[in-house]
């Protein structure tokens, strides 16, 4: 009997601890995608990366968010032939999932904060095309388009930033770095992307 009341008395302050939630924005500070610079290969990611953040505020300063982060990519690759020209066009979205424990230092309006915890990144809605021009048997016979290496990686999270406080609103800019357990594109050694990466986040959520 005891045990259970213990439990539901756990979930009775677990429940009660105050849920924030809001949108989280910013910009990449390193690559999504490496080119090798004597490679026909040429790739375009959108600098952009947005979504919505939950957080859960626990005693001592702590807490836990969640984000679920998405960017846009592209790359265009040419391939070439004895006798003709193989380009392949690629693009694809990218969620990113990272879950972090954060300690906020003591402040009234300025409280800065660190964070650390893993971060889960898949790729989502992966399309590639390949045209020759002219077209033989060569390229009748190669393999294209490329694909991924794999739809999904993961990795730990560290960071940092200030929460700013103003009436209900909290803007909290941050530098967060994160390093992704293995690449998702090395195709032919002309494009893979990148295992450091390195954001600048803003969230802005509404509590109390």
């Amino acid at each position: 009997m005891k045990p259970l009341i213990l439990l539901l008395l756990i979930g009775d302050a677990a429940l009660a601890q105050p849920v924030s939630a809001g949108i989280k924005a910013g910009l990449p500070l390193t690559d999504f995608l490496d080119v090798v610079q004597t490679a026909d290969t040429t790739a375009v990611t959108n600098r952009n990366v947005f979504g919505p953040e939950v957080e859960v505020r626990l005693p001592h300063g702590l807490s836990i968010e969640f984000d679920a982060l998405y960017r846009h990519f592209g790359y265009t690759n040419y391939e070439a032939f004895a006798s003709s020209t193989v380009t392949t066009i690629g693009s694809s979205g990218n969620w990113e999932f990272p879950l972090v424990a954060k300690y906020r230092f003591s402040a009234k309006r300025l409280r800065p904060y660190v964070e650390a915890g893993a971060a889960w990144d898949v790729i989502s809605g992966l399309r590639n095309t390949a045209g020759a021009t002219p077209c033989s048997v060569v390229c009748e016979n190669t393999d294209y388009p490329p694909s991924a290496n794999s739809r999904r990686t993961a990795g730990p999270v560290i960071g940092g930033g200030i929460d700013i406080h103003a009436f209900v609103i909290h803007v909290s800019p941050e530098i967060r770095y994160t390093h992704w357990a293995q690449s998702y594109f090395n195709l032919d050694d002309d494009l893979h992307s990148g295992r450091n990466q390195v954001e600048l986040l803003v969230g802005l959520t509404f509590r109390r």
